[in-house]
């Protein structure tokens, strides 16, 4: 990750030097001064003309201050086709983010929020800020609340039923809230044996598919192109006990070498990602997805498989084409010899101004086991 920037502001009649802090929200084009006397329909025109707020004030007047500009910013409902009406929510939510990562919070250097009644946030800060340089700096008020929430969620853990423990998600890290991808892997893991198998899990994020995969006997390497999803998973193997059966590294899809099984849950979505949390959903092109299929014979053993768990919202959109990924297969010399589905259970669909949830409603995710169309020479044929 590139070093953040230094920036200036002021406090009272005090000019302060420190970091741009936020791992993911562009740097203000400008920067000035808010606080409890701030209404948001000011805040809200003076973000939108790019200037970034530094709040010095009351820490829960910021947090008020900052939902008021949210709910200036609801949306609309729009009409037309699926895909222009998902690139449309797509921009309105990526512009929201924008203006409201302009309230700014000064951060000091043992992590402490410096506002009048602010709780003390520097173990979520400094377990998120951990590889953006040491404050003292300018934070996102967003951001701030966003890894308060996530430390939470780090030091209780997440319950996943298909594995029968907890795995604890990082900051920045996808969380396997929506649990149908791993009950999907772990009813073909049990239906389809990998014990003693050698496995890839691609795009590990917190670990849980290839512990799903180890649980069942599997020796398994898990990838991740995040230097933050690594850190995830390896910590959560050894909550587990498990580190002598998944090994995580570093890579860009596949590491050196062959594997019987590779498992992945790719981004689903065409589009553009603006963090490492959005590059788990949205694939610009769906090159994520081409790369994944096209490149798995090179790493497949000659009897080998892959399961490519992906849902069909970004085909109930139009944002791409039905078959595509048995075409993609196809075109790898691969092909579809089962498919295993569940439905997603989508809060969103049942939110009467979500554009978008009538397809919601209607998604399903499928598991996609892929074979070899010629079994490799030396090999038995397919059952």
């Amino acid at each position: 990750m590139a070093e953040a920037p230094e920036i200036r502001w002021r406090e009272g009649s005090a000019e302060r030097t420190g970091r741009w802090l936020s791992p993911g929200a562009p740097l203000p084009s400008a920067i000035g001064a808010a606080g409890d006397a701030t209404t948001a329909a000011s805040a809200l025109a003076r973000a939108r003309r790019g200037e970034g707020l530094v709040y010095q004030g009351d820490y829960h007047n910021a947090r008020q201050l900052l939902a008021a500009m949210s709910r200036r910013l609801a949306r609309t409902p729009r009409g037309g086709a699926p895909a222009d009406a998902w690139r449309a929510e797509l921009e309105r939510r990526r512009a929201g983010r924008e203006i409201l990562s302009r309230v700014l919070v000064p951060i000091e250097t043992d992590f402490r929020l410096s506002l009048r009644r602010a709780p003390d946030v520097s173990a979520a800060l400094s377990e998120a800020l951990e590889r953006r340089g040491e404050p003292p700096g300018l934070l996102p008020l967003r951001d701030l609340l966003g890894m308060v929430g996530a430390h939470e969620w780090r030091r209780r853990g997440v319950e996943v039923p298909a594995l029968g423990a907890r795995v604890h998600p990082h900051f920045g890290v996808y969380a396997p809230v929506r649990g149908e991808y791993v009950e999907l892997v772990a009813r073909a893991a049990a239906e389809w044996p990998v014990a003693g198998k050698r496995a890839l899990d691609v795009g590990t994020g917190t670990g849980v598919l290839a512990f799903v995969l180890a649980k069942a006997g599997a020796a398994v390497i898990a990838t991740d192109v995040e230097p933050g999803a690594v850190a995830c998973a390896r910590e959560n193997a050894a909550r587990l006990g498990l580190a002598d059966r998944v090994q995580v590294v570093e890579a860009d899809l596949f590491p050196p070498g062959e594997a019987d099984l590779v498992v992945s849950n790719p981004p689903w979505l065409p589009g553009e990602a603006h963090s490492p949390l959005e590059r788990a959903v949205y694939d610009p092109g769906g090159a994520v997805l081409e790369r994944l299929v096209l490149g798995l014979p090179e790493h497949l053993g000659p009897a080998g498989e892959a399961w490519i768990v992906i849902s069909d919202l970004a085909e109930l959109l139009g944002l791409r084409p039905p078959g595509h990924l048995a075409a993609l297969a196809a075109s790898a010399g691969l092909r579809v010899a089962d498919v295993r589905e569940a439905r997603p259970a989508h809060p969103r669909a049942r939110e009467a101004e979500d554009p978008l949830r009538t397809f919601r409603a209607r998604e399903v995710t499928r598991l996609h086991r892929l074979r070899r169309i010629r079994p490799a020479s030396g090999t038995r044929a397919d059952q």
